[in-house]
């Protein structure tokens, strides 16, 4: 009897250490109990302010309008939001750097909501939510709790390669304080491209992440803009400030709450109205001044090509700057005509004082009588 507890003991503390082990044992076999992932960057208060944008003031602003666009991480320089699609020497993706951050609860998400975004408390996303959501498998990391929850997240388990898009909010203002149009990102949406069960690919826009909330992070990522030059000289805060990347527009906030394909379902029309919007927030600022000579002229001189281009005619182009220099010369030389006239005549009078002054002759009153009526008796 004493032998059979003992057996019995032993069977339930080995099921008990198993049961241990498979809760920090991942399906790759790795302990993952003391693993620690924070891979991100500490910031501290002052990096956090000196990266962060201010809005201008609503009292300054006297134009505003919020644009949405889309990046295509597989065109152009927006792969460098892509790659590394796996973390190596050369740092992290974008998409990876974000998730981190979410990991370690140093950044906050806003959920979705396809035009009403909303970037307060209320609309905060829980992470483990989101993760279970778009099943990507993690752990609760050592030191987590309710207040302040931790999770762990393999780098195999990160769907970075899914992630093909990212969503962007635009904010265009002009204020009175600066007289200029200026143009920030707000936030930044990565989107997940997955594939259905008949071949077609689905996209998922997961959450909103604040740029403000992530530029001290991304701005020690450095990245690859340019495969003709293989230095980093640019970090990821850089392509966003410096719009480095290229992205249709989708989207103007609008009372509808209406997308421009909505709007506008044929591809011409909805191409046309894409580069109407872009026309219009590159130019507002410009049209609100008078134009100077230069663009006054340079217009006349294309309404006269586009009208000599409908009858049939070839004008001559003229650069401005040998217009200018044709003037310039027509000035110089009555300048010189007039210089040269007046000087000869300055010649020609200095010439003829010289030939007409000849020194007077001195009369002298010798030989020369004195009137009888004067003369002294």
């Amino acid at each position: 009897m004493k032998y059979f507890k003992i057996i019995v003991l032993g069977i339930i503390v080995a099921f008990a250490t198993a049961g241990a082990s498979a809760q920090v044992v991942k399906k790759d076999g790795k302990d993952t109990r003391d693993k620690k992932q924070d891979n991100t960057v500490k910031v501290s208060g002052r990096q956090q302010a000196f990266y962060e944008q201010n809005e201008p003031s609503e009292a300054d602003l006297q134009w505003s309008k919020t644009v949405y666009r889309v990046l295509d991480l597989t065109k152009g320089k927006n792969a460098a939001l892509y790659y590394p699609d796996e973390p190596n020497e050369d740092g992290q993706s974008m998409f990876f750097i974000i998730m981190r951050l979410l990991a370690n609860n140093k950044i906050s998400a806003y959920e979705y909501l396809d035009g009403r975004e909303m970037f307060t408390d209320e609309y905060k996303i829980k992470v483990n939510e989101m993760l279970d959501r778009f099943h990507v498998l993690y752990t609760e990391a050592k030191g987590s709790s309710e207040k302040n929850p931790l999770y762990t997240i393999d780098d195999s388990d990160i769907p970075g390669n899914e992630i093909l898009s990212y969503y962007i909010i635009e904010k265009w203002s002009f204020d009175t304080r600066s007289n200029k149009m200026r143009s920030r990102v707000d936030a930044l949406c990565p989107v997940l491209h997955r594939m259905d069960d008949y071949g077609g690919v689905l996209k998922f826009p997961m959450f909103w992440v604040k740029l403000n909330d992530i530029r001290p992070y991304i701005a020690q990522q450095f990245v690859f803009t340019d495969d003709d030059n293989n230095l980093m000289r640019y970090n990821l805060d850089d392509f966003f400030k410096l719009k480095m990347y290229t992205g249709d527009i989708y989207k103007v906030k609008n009372l509808q709450n209406k997308s421009l394909m909505q709007l506008f379902p044929d591809s011409a029309a909805l191409a046309h109205a894409r580069d109407s919007i872009e026309e219009r927030l590159h130019r507002f600022d410009k049209n609100l001044w008078a134009p100077s000579r230069q663009e006054l002229q340079a217009q006349v001189e294309a309404k006269r090509k586009l009208e000599a281009e409908q009858r049939g005619e070839t004008l001559e182009e003229e650069g401005e700057a040998a217009t200018e220099a044709k003037d310039e010369n027509k000035s110089v030389r009555k300048s010189t005509t007039k210089r040269g006239s007046s000087s000869k005549n300055d010649d020609k009078k200095k010439t003829t004082k010289k030939k007409t002054s000849k020194p007077k002759e001195i009369k002298s009153n010798q030989g020369v009588g004195r009137s009888v009526r004067n003369r002294k008796r």
